[in-house]
């Protein structure tokens, strides 16, 4: 799809398929491929968006997940290949917008949308060790610039404000909401705290914000809740950051760790078999 007209009429398409997945009943799950082949496999699945990692992508370049260990210009290019894997709405994981100041956000929001994004997420967690956390203001100000970035452009971008305060070792519900709050009123469509862990934590994030859509992250240790159970708490949208990611690569480390320490090959028996892998990517076709 070179045509530029045709490439934006697609994206327009796949814009509006995510605005209604947020908009309709109950909840959904959106799984985080972290390259163009775990995104094809998600799609043949029947998945209805995608929403990339940050950190399975790093780990997939052999580098950790970290503030500057993945340029922009990477990102991109990561996001390119797995919008053009499949036909389905992608968001991305735009960790800090790769800058400090709000014109980074915005710049980073315009660029990802020319990536063919139709969503993606700014957090404000600095990315270091030694002051974690943007300030409540600086980081208000930075959403509020994505949000003017996203709105500028032809088709409803669905932008996700992120605080990060759980994660990050500063398990403060009360600050928490109050950025999730203020990134709402400043234009955020989806709200995101990764780390809730509890019912209780989680369903007054959602309460907190209403109407607007709370994303929760599963697949952290410590919480094993169903979708049908996060759904009853009145949440949108379920994504599993890098534990697809991490799933995998666990199997590839268990079987070399086999081979490396016992000299056998019986990991290969629990191995998906060539054959489908093979015709599930048969199958797979890129976008008209």
């Amino acid at each position: 799809m070179n045509d530029p007209s045709s490439r934006a009429t697609g994206q327009a398409a796949r814009a509006e398929r995510f605005q209604l997945l947020h908009t309709r009943p109950g909840v959904f799950a959106i799984p985080n491929p972290w390259d163009a082949g775990s995104a094809r496999m998600l799609a043949a699945l029947g998945f209805e968006a995608l929403a990339t990692t940050s950190a399975g992508f790093a780990f997939s370049l052999g580098r950790p997940d970290a503030e500057g260990a993945v340029s922009r210009g990477e990102t991109l290019a990561n996001v390119r290949a797995i919008v053009d894997a499949t036909c389905l709405p992608v968001s991305a994981d735009l960790e800090n917008g790769f800058g400090d100041d709000p014109e980074s956000c915005a710049e980073t929001i315009r660029l990802a949308a020319q990536a063919g994004l139709v969503g993606g997420s700014i957090e404000d967690a600095t990315g270091r060790a030694d002051d974690p956390i943007y300030s409540f203001a600086h980081a208000v100000e930075r959403v509020a610039a994505a949000v003017r970035s996203a709105r500028a452009l032809p088709f409803q971008f669905m932008l996700t404000a992120r605080a990060e305060n759980f994660i990050n070792g500063r398990p403060d519900l009360g600050d928490t909401i109050k950025r999730l709050q203020a990134f709402a009123e400043a234009g955020a469509d989806v709200l995101y705290a990764p780390g809730l862990r509890t019912r209780e934590d989680i369903a007054a994030v959602v309460n907190a914000v209403a109407p607007k859509p709370v994303n929760v992250i599963m697949g952290l240790s410590g919480a094993h809740f169903s979708l049908a159970e996060i759904g009853a708490l009145g949440v949108k949208r379920i994504s599993v950051g890098s534990a697809l990611a991490r799933a995998a690569y666990g199997a590839f480390l268990a079987g070399a760790r086999e081979i490396r320490e016992h000299g056998t090959f019986r990991f290969a028996d629990q191995a998906t078999p060539y054959a489908e892998l093979n015709a599930m990517f048969n199958r797979a076709t890129r976008v008209p």
